[in-house]
């Protein structure tokens, strides 16, 4: 057993745990990451390991949310468990059109944009699109305050928003924020509405990274998935709480300015090497 390969596996699960729930890209920090932290693996198992870890943090939010997303619960009146079925069509209304697009684009996507040019620009770009967002609704007060509130829509909108998250770099969390605070919503609203809306995309996207990779894996391989998906578990838990506490205070800006120091951090590296 090699314990090297599997602190490396840990340090790629905290990662996850924590950039895949707080709008500054998952993916630019992998790329970043794995220029000094590199599995001793095939290119194929390191490609649906980045995928599949994401499992575990998906299963934070179903541990955490559970309450509010089942609609079976006897703890609910009539009206609750509706209530509950109308915010589970909106979420699979609002997965349409990235579900879509991830299906038809994903190969060509990854060979054309999955690159460090595209990851830090994206970066850039939503940091100051975070910036000017928060700006602007700095003044305004939000009409989206409840997930009653969130027409299907709005939950729409939200996923065509979130289309642009297929692009690296650009994040899903982010993109979905972004088009949730513009069109009116709460921030905390939004970031719940981008938790809720990751369970059906995550869930599907591992599904067919591991339908391609095989469900063949030496012990190794078992033994470093399942490490990356309990930390990146583990440490999901306590980011989400940390944003949604977060947000009761403050705004996305210090994210979007976080996100531009990343990606200028992403950009200079590469060119320099």
């Amino acid at each position: 057993m090699d314990l090297l390969e599997i602190f490396k596996a840990i340090i790629l699960g905290i990662i996850e745990g924590i950039t895949e729930w707080l709008p500054i890209s998952s993916t630019g920090h992998m790329i970043l990451v794995d220029e000094f932290i590199k599995l001793k693996a095939s290119s194929e198992f390191k490609e649906m390991f980045l995928v599949v870890i994401q499992l575990g943090a998906i299963m934070a939010v179903v541990i955490l949310f559970f309450s509010k997303l089942n609609p079976f619960s006897r703890k609910k009146s009539k009206a609750e468990k509706q209530e509950t079925i109308k915010l589970w069509t909106k979420v699979i209304i609002g997965i349409i059109p990235a579900g879509v697009c991830g299906l038809l684009l994903d190969d060509w996507l990854n060979e054309h944009f999955y690159n460090y040019q595209t990851v830090s620009l994206m970066l850039i770009v939503y940091g100051l699109i975070f910036i000017v967002v928060e700006t602007l609704n700095k003044k305004k007060t939000p009409i989206i305050n409840s997930f009653n509130d969130l027409s299907y829509q709005h939950a729409l909108y939200i996923g065509i928003f979130q289309t642009l998250a297929l692009i690296p770099g650009t994040s899903r969390s982010g993109a979905t924020i972004v088009g949730a605070l513009i069109l009116g919503t709460s921030r905390y609203i939004a970031a719940e509405f981008s938790f809720f809306l990751s369970i059906p995309i995550m869930f599907g996207a591992s599904l067919v990274k591991l339908l391609k990779f095989g469900l063949v894996f030496t012990k190794m391989e078992l033994v470093l998935l399942i490490t990356g998906m309990v930390v990146a578990f583990l440490v999901s838990l306590f980011t989400i709480k940390f944003l949604l506490d977060y947000l009761k205070k403050h705004d996305f800006r210090p994210f979007g300015w976080y996100r531009i120091v990343i990606g200028l951090i992403v950009l200079i590296y590469f060119l320099v090497h």
